[in-house]
């Protein structure tokens, strides 16, 4: 039964990204709920959240349906096994950790995500402005339903350098796109460039004005 869960090899390099984005940001949702002390069924909701969220809306607005872990189900077998990895973890990790590793998934999952909602844009025939606004909502979305059902101010809509760093990592995929560079490297610019910018405006403590 397992094994019908697993897609067919040769799996597609924005496939596995997808996956490794979907991973990540599971643990994030994971550990989100292991701070709120939330039960095992809590973990795993916020981490399926977390997870698929944004990449669930985005592919309702393009009209991609069955959405996408509806037609490979391994992302919720990755799901359960990184609230696992989280919940076995429990006594392994020191609990001045968890905040850090929290930020830590959520900026590669942030990354991840952007790359595969501006490339699933680009493939449905969107404008590149829109894709990029489509990177945007693949990798914010899932950490806004989180932080909802969290009962926080979601990160997104506090002055925390979130969005605008998947927006910059979005110009910068479709501007190496134009100049030519291979995809591989075009995916590693706009996950660095993400990852990059959110840590840094933590270390520093930067935040966009407020008016």
């Amino acid at each position: 039964m397992i094994a019908s869960l697993i897609p067919e090899f040769p799996w597609s390099f924005l496939f596995i990204q997808d996956l490794i984005g979907t991973v990540v940001f599971a643990i994030s949702g994971a550990i989100a709920a292991r701070q709120h002390r939330m039960d095992i069924f809590g973990m795993f909701v916020l981490a399926f959240v977390t997870g698929v969220g944004g990449g669930t809306l985005r592919d309702v607005m393009i009209g991609s349906t069955p959405v996408f872990w509806m037609k490979q189900p391994i992302y919720v077998l990755m799901i359960s096994v990184a609230v696992v990895i989280v919940a076995l973890a429990k006594n392994a990790i020191d609990k001045a950790y968890w905040k850090t590793g929290l930020l830590i998934f959520d900026a590669i999952g942030l990354g991840v995500f952007t790359v595969i909602g501006v490339q699933k844009g680009l493939d449905f025939g969107l404008h590149p402005l829109i894709s990029i606004a489509l990177g945007g909502v693949t990798g914010c979305f899932g950490g806004l339903i989180r932080d909802i059902l969290r009962n926080e101010v979601p990160i997104i809509l506090q002055r925390e350098v979130y969005v605008t760093a998947s927006l910059v990592g979005g110009i910068i995929f479709i501007l190496f796109r134009e100049a030519g560079f291979e995809s591989n490297w075009i995916d590693v610019a706009t996950v660095s460039t993400v990852i990059a910018i959110r840590m840094l405006t933590i270390r520093f403590n930067l935040h966009l004005p407020k008016i």
